[in-house]
């Protein structure tokens, strides 16, 4: 759930690398969705 993610940076939680890895992988998915579309 990103915005949930986003929801918790914004709000000063420390982001850790899966964090960032879930980050990585949505904006993957949401590139490929535009590609493909």
């Amino acid at each position: 759930n990103v915005p949930a993610i986003l929801y918790f940076l914004e709000k000063g939680a420390q982001p850790t690398r899966t964090v960032y890895d879930i980050l990585r992988k949505a904006e993957f998915f949401k590139e490929k969705e535009r590609t493909l579309s």
